[in-house]
């Protein structure tokens, strides 16, 4: 079985926003920066804001070599990253200029639980489409 990478080579994902999501086709490549929409993916998939990164609020975990940005997810039954606040989470999103891409739901589906963040900048260079919504 072949998986679909989940940017597509050329073509730019659909932004969306907390109200907008719901609209687009089952599985489809999303993008956002929206914060609500962020926290009600995390929550539907059981994600919690986690780091690999030293910070403010601790040491080192897990050396994640994404730009110094550091921020990921942990899911249940997989808890590699060190928990963190989402107050922390959502500063390095800030602070890294990060869009976050993931994987619409299919449903009747196991939920989809792919997302990648991407710099907001690298995103633009690599679509061969206008940037709108981000």
């Amino acid at each position: 079985m072949t998986t679909q990478p989940l940017m597509p080579d050329r073509h730019r994902p659909v932004a969306v926003d907390l109200d907008t999501e719901k609209q687009q086709p089952p599985g489809s490549v999303l993008a956002t920066r929206d914060h609500a929409l962020i926290r009600e993916w995390a929550n539907r998939h059981g994600a919690e804001p986690a780091t690999g990164e030293a910070s403010d609020s601790g040491p080192a975990t897990v050396n994640v070599q994404d730009g110094d940005a550091g921020i990921r997810f942990n899911f249940p039954a997989f808890a590699r990253f060190r928990p963190i606040s989402w107050e922390e989470w959502f500063q390095n999103f800030t602070k890294y200029d990060l869009v976050f891409v993931f994987e619409g739901d299919q449903p009747g589906g196991t939920a989809a639980g792919r997302y990648r963040l991407i710099p907001k900048h690298d995103l633009e260079a690599a679509s061969t489409e206008p940037v709108a919504g981000l």
